[in-house]
């Protein structure tokens, strides 16, 4: 119904912004609950008996997290006397508040729910658990100020280097959407406490690529890798840029990911942080292994079965290949 569908995205919508303009850890933490409880239908509309399994498990998850932020909100206005989330002081509810972010956006070691959940989706819903469902989170997480770094770096390192190597063995798109994000949001977290601004330059150019990636992967109607050895026949012209989508994923030069790992790199130097820059860098080339099977799924193989009939990209709707040639475009030339 079109006007349960309204009103589910305008509860994502709301809760979301409510997140943003709050300053009080209660509005905060209600925002982040308006969101949870929007995108749990979205999740669950196709009732199959994954989606429900992956919408239970997000459900658990969340409301963990949700209820780990309330509770430290209100040991940090116990201890403090305030609910004001930019001025934190106590170590103890500041930590609780960092941790039960990272569990609501997936970062390793609190990742695990992220690629079962996403595996359990569509391709849209899952877009929007990959961009939209990270900003509220994220935003809290920038308002938070002096968290012990350590902390964010152990997060950052760790979810770099599991989102490398748990992309290795799979052979579902979505989960190693799944693991590319968790990698992702580590190079995010890694520059948090250094430079705030690059967070959001990551976070923005993470954003494009995975819109773009999602959108190839719903136009050739594919969820696992074996399924991509018939793209040619599907969407030849897409087929040959797809290569450039993903290895901008991986953040090769001259793509437009290569810009945040490189001033990331860049930044982590300048703050004589050299080993942790090389770990993070070693990393990505686990995530470019993972990047470079698929491209050579899709465009090095040909398929074995000959498609006969028309093919689909010539009657797809603009309504798909308009974001599409929009996102590919800035994920391939925005450097």
């Amino acid at each position: 119904n079109p006007y349960i569908l309204a009103t589910l995205l305008f509860g994502l919508g709301l809760g979301t912004t409510i997140t943003f303009a709050s300053s009080h850890w209660l509005l905060a933490w209600m925002g982040l609950e308006i969101n949870t409880l929007a995108i749990i239908p979205l999740m669950a509309q196709h009732h199959h008996p994954r989606a429900v399994e992956a919408t239970t498990k997000y459900f658990l998850t969340q409301a963990t997290a949700a209820a780990m932020l309330l509770f430290a909100s209100t040991t940090n206005a116990w201890l403090t006397g305030q609910w004001d989330i930019q001025q934190m002081s106590h170590p103890f509810p500041l930590t609780l508040i960092t941790l039960a972010l990272a569990l609501k956006i997936g970062l390793a070691p609190m990742h695990t729910w992220l690629p079962e959940v996403l595996q359990g989706l569509d391709l849209t819903t899952g877009l929007v658990l990959s961009t939209w469902q990270k900003l509220a989170p994220f935003a809290l997480l920038l308002q938070i100020q002096n968290v012990n770094p350590t902390i964010l770096v152990t997060l950052g390192l760790a979810s770099t280097l599991v989102g490398g190597w748990g992309g290795l063995n799979q052979t579902q798109l979505r989960k190693v959407l799944a693991y590319s994000s968790i990698a992702h949001l580590g190079w995010m977290i890694l520059i948090l406490q250094y430079s705030p601004s690059l967070t959001l330059l990551a976070l923005l150019t993470y954003f494009v690529m995975t819109f773009s990636t999602f959108l190839v992967f719903k136009l050739n109607k594919s969820t696992s890798i074996n399924a991509l050895a018939t793209s040619w026949t599907k969407a030849p012209i897409l087929t040959s840029l797809t290569p450039l989508v993903l290895l901008s994923l991986g953040g090769l030069p001259p793509l437009t990911g290569f810009m945040p790992k490189w001033l990331i790199l860049q930044e982590l130097a300048k703050q004589d942080l050299a080993p942790l820059a090389t770990l993070a860098a070693l990393s990505a080339l686990l995530s470019l292994y993972f990047y470079l099977r698929i491209s050579y799924a899709m465009t090095l193989t040909m398929s074995p079965n000959n498609l006969t009939g028309v093919t689909p990209w010539r009657f797809s709707s603009p309504q798909l290949t308009l974001p599409l040639a929009i996102a590919t475009t800035a994920t391939i030339s925005l450097l």
